[in-house]
């Protein structure tokens, strides 16, 4: 029996329907199919329309992404276009290549 895989729980920040905020959510989604197959949750914040949850996480910029779950809480600022960047900003790349 092999051990039960983590879930990471992720935040996507967006000010709206921009460009900027439009790839960060496609290049994410591929990243999360491609690599964490039914091992995540994400949840997509706009900003504009819920302010609030931005203040409460001290999100500065947008599009941000948050990795609330497993700790530590790690966050990442851009459209995500970089998929290493991405997964090594979020400790994702590290436990990866650990668990091969």
């Amino acid at each position: 029996m092999s051990p039960p895989k983590k879930t990471y729980v992720l935040k996507l920040y967006v000010a709206g329907n921009t460009p900027n905020s439009a790839r960060a959510l496609k290049t994410l989604k591929g990243i999360l199919e491609h690599d964490f197959q039914g091992v995540y949750a994400l949840k997509v914040i706009d900003v504009l329309k819920n302010p609030q949850l931005a203040e409460e996480d001290k999100i500065l910029a947008t599009p941000t992404l948050s990795k609330v779950l497993p700790p530590p809480v790690r966050k990442i600022i851009g459209d995500l276009s970089d998929r290493e960047k991405v997964l090594i900003g979020l400790d994702l790349l590290y436990e990866e290549i650990n668990d091969e």
